[in-house]
């Protein structure tokens, strides 16, 4: 249709089903029972919504039609209009819809967001989305700490579910969201524990040959879990130093373009690849017991076997945190922000700061340096002889 879209005027009212207004032999108006008089509900509710859609309602009493119609009304003349049918819908039904759509997604991210939704319908699978509070929400998200949840797992459930009404408001679903700061649990992100260089090299040696590689790529380069197990020796530029992550195990896309960045390693990692490539005859860099290539749940079965051997690590040590090493490494070598968001290719400087910032130089003595240059250059001051009016007062002598 070209042309501006002509909507129906926004009209409403309340029609009586069971009485019509018809014309008598005299031409008078007089109102006679309907052909459907005592046969079905009497009063309709009736009006048309901001979309042009004529919106209707049946109801036995006259006070209940115009009581709804007054609401109806209201709400268009607000802007807050929901259609009565979607109203009813509820998060489960809702969830389920979503996530038909959320299906493009990677496999992992589609897989989180089942587990996410899973948990989310125990609660809410019922409940119409225009029914939710945020005070259940609020209580929602205590009864799964309560529970047990970790503080950081509670806050992605409660995301997911902002994620749910976000793109249900979009959808004209319900007015609002019920999810906000006020009802978040917080984040409740702890400090990365940081492995020592000794601790990594001794993870190093323990682990099977094959596997070795990946605690290079995960602690010298940043690589992620799925990364370092899907890199290829066609990923790394032997001759100029340089990994070119391109894809995640099996064959997934990456997270994010960001995480595509170029990474520049030392000659000596260069050195430690190639002899995995040739350890593999070319077919990858890291292998199994078979000569295959790992995947991440054996990269995982063997740092974790090995890990037991290495004094001081925790017991929940991951490959992650092989890039809280790799962060802190940059870091105490004096990169700054940007140089390490770039090499563990975070999408913003503020992830960065986020996680790591606790790890950069002491802010207070740092601080406390730039201001003592000042008093460094301060002139000299002017001497003048003392006079007994302007003598030091007690306790203030020099």
């Amino acid at each position: 249709m070209n042309g501006p879209q002509h909507y129906r005027a926004q009209r409403g009212g309340v029609e009586d089903r069971w009485r019509k207004r018809v014309k008598d032999e005299h031409g008078n108006t007089i109102e006679v029972p309907s052909a459907v008089a005592g046969t079905v509900t009497r009063w309709r509710a009736r009006y048309v919504d901001p979309a042009g859609e004529e919106r209707t309602r049946h109801f036995q009493r006259k006070a209940d039609a115009q009581s709804w119609l007054d609401q109806q009304m209201a709400a268009v003349i607000r802007g807050d209009h929901v259609a009565p049918k979607d109203a009813k819908l509820t998060v489960g039904e809702w969830a389920d819809k979503w996530l038909q759509g959320y299906g493009t997604r990677r496999k992992s991210t589609v897989t989180q967001a089942k587990t996410h939704l899973k948990l989310i319908k125990e609660t809410f699978a019922a409940v119409p989305l225009s029914a939710v509070r945020p005070s259940d929400v609020r209580a929602w998200s205590a009864v799964l700490k309560a529970e047990g949840y970790s503080t950081s797992y509670v806050y992605a459930l409660h995301s997911r579910l902002s994620q749910l009404f976000t793109e249900a408001v979009h959808d004209g679903l319900v007015v609002r969201n019920p999810c906000s700061r006020r009802t978040s649990p917080g984040m409740g992100r702890q400090r990365p524990y940081v492995a020592t260089t000794q601790q990594i090299w001794r993870l190093y040696d323990l682990v099977p040959i094959g596997v070795r590689p990946a605690i290079l790529l995960g602690a010298h380069a940043g690589l992620r879990l799925a990364e370092a197990a899907a890199l290829r020796p066609s990923d790394v530029d032997f001759k100029t130093g340089v990994i070119n992550p391109a894809i995640q195990w099996p064959d997934e896309p990456l997270k994010s373009e960001t995480s595509q960045t170029a990474i520049p390693i030392p000659t000596q990692m260069v050195r430690e690849l190639a002899t995995a490539v040739k350890r593999a005859r070319g077919r990858s860099i890291l292998t199994d017991e078979w000569g295959k290539p790992a995947s991440p749940w054996t990269i995982e079965r063997a740092m974790r076997a090995a890990r037991r051997q290495v004094r001081g690590l925790p017991e929940d040590f991951r490959f992650h945190d092989l890039r809280h090493y790799f962060a802190s490494l940059l870091i105490a070598s004096g990169v700054d922000v940007k140089i390490v968001q770039a090499r563990l290719r975070h999408a913003s400087a503020k992830t960065t700061l986020d996680t790591y910032g606790h790890l950069w130089p002491d802010r207070d003595d740092t601080s406390r340096a730039a201001v003592a240059k000042v008093y460094a250059q301060r002139p000299a001051p002017k001497i003048d002889r003392p006079t007994s009016a302007s003598a030091d007062p007690p306790g203030m002598s020099i």
